[in-house]
């Protein structure tokens, strides 16, 4: 490899056996299949030759023709009931992006894969060179009645560098340009509405050039590629920590959730924020006192071990420990987790007085609290699924809230 190559991504270890450094720009850098082991690289690379001996020109074939079919086919039917959405983002190395993904909740699958070039069924190595028009992306499905689109480009804009217009961080070339690629006319909408604000807000100094784009085919990436931070942690580590990705160019914690503020316990939003950032029916319910359907919400049979806080601050609410089935199709807890931040007014609505119970800092509806509960507390916390954010327990620690994983430990 000499130092004028085509840039190739995750460029930002020189692998020595005694010390990992993040080398000098002029030098010329490993490309991420340096961090396969030298013995994987050997094996793969015997495979490869070998099937490309026997049967090339076949397999080649099959590829072309149905590669990219399986996988629209395998997209088609995880969106054809209508309850999923898609959406598809170019920041960098696809690796990170995926990983940032993956943690969201509401996000059913993240893909890393190529877009927006003119290539057909294009190769690592191919897009690697900069030659094929595509930028390495994540197409993320997702449902949209637990995260908004709004919130995921929230989630995007915290993993990348907007103002960088010749790649990411240590990853040079056309290939690692950002993009928000729209799937329909409302995205491109919110889209819009999102760069404007952020180039609003003063976040950075230098002007934001992140493209946003229609939509257009997306090819899947080598399977080595999919969950590469879950099959090889420790080498993905070292990259994303030496890549200068984890340092925020601008005021914005890339490790903060979009509900939750790096300068502020609590996130307050404007209207025009809120709208943007939740769903429908979660801005039906948190600001206009709403309710949701019974037995068709996120939480109301949820039995996994964790916490639940404000769909908008992240304020900590209940816990796991509290909720029981009250056969009423919502969300029940016997009492709060942090009652501080609790609020209750009395709600003399529909004919009748109950007790309304609204988030504290956020001033959002929740529910209501009711008298009829089982032991300990005889109280019943009827609580709107869209309201809520759950936590499970083995994300406390990284989601800012550890000081509660003890709970779950007993």
């Amino acid at each position: 490899m000499t130092a004028i190559a085509p840039p190739i991504c995750c460029t930002a270890l020189r692998r020595r056996t005694d010390a990992v450094v993040c080398p000098p720009s002029s030098l010329s850098f490993p490309s991420r299949d340096d961090y396969l082991t030298h013995k994987e690289g050997t094996i793969m690379k015997s495979i490869i030759t070998t099937i490309s001996r026997v049967t090339g020109a076949v397999l080649l074939t099959v590829f072309v023709i149905f590669g990219p079919a399986a996988y629209s086919s395998a997209e088609a039917d995880m969106t054809t009931n209508n309850e999923y959405q898609t959406a598809t983002f170019a920041g960098g190395c696809f690796w990170c992006i995926e990983h940032a993904f993956d943690h969201v909740d509401g996000v059913i699958e993240a893909v890393s894969g190529y877009t927006g070039g003119h290539t057909e069924n294009p190769t690592y190595e191919e897009v690697c060179s900069g030659k094929t028009g595509h930028l390495e992306a994540v197409q993320v499905i997702y449902d949209p009645r637990i995260v908004s689109y709004g919130a995921l480009i929230d989630v995007f804009w915290r993993q990348i560098d907007p103002t960088d217009d010749g790649g990411q961080f240590v990853d040079r070339g056309s290939q690692y340009l950002t993009a928000i690629f729209y799937h329909t006319g409302e995205q491109k909408e919110i889209a819009e509405k999102s760069r404007a604000n952020l180039e609003k807000n003063g976040v950075y100094s230098k002007p934001i050039v992140t493209t946003i784009r229609k939509a257009e085919r997306f090819y899947r990436a080598e399977d080595y590629h999919q969950d590469y931070h879950s099959k090889n942690p420790l080498r993905y580590s070292l990259y994303s920590t030496a890549s200068g990705r984890k340092k925020s160019p601008g005021n914005i914690s890339r490790d903060a959730h979009p509900g939750v503020s790096s300068q502020t316990p609590y996130r307050t939003m404007t209207d025009e924020e809120l709208k943007e950032a939740l769903t429908p029916l979660q801005y039906t319910v948190t600001q206009e006192s709403g309710t949701e359907p019974p037995f068709n919400n996120a939480y109301w049979d949820n039995k996994q071990p964790g916490i639940y806080v404000d769909i908008v601050s992240g304020e900590p609410l209940f816990s796991s420990q509290d909720k029981f089935d009250s056969g009423t199709g919502w969300p029940s807890f016997t009492q709060a987790l942090e009652p501080a931040n609790i609020v209750e007014h009395t709600d003399r609505s529909l004919f009748m007085e109950r007790t309304e119970v609204r988030s504290k800092h956020a001033d959002s509806h929740l529910g209501h609290v009711f008298t009829d509960g089982p032991d300990p507390t005889g109280l019943r916390y009827c609580i709107n699924s869209a309201s809520l954010r759950f936590i499970p327990k083995g994300e406390l620690q990284k989601e800012g809230y550890g000081k509660y994983a003890s709970l779950f430990n007993k």
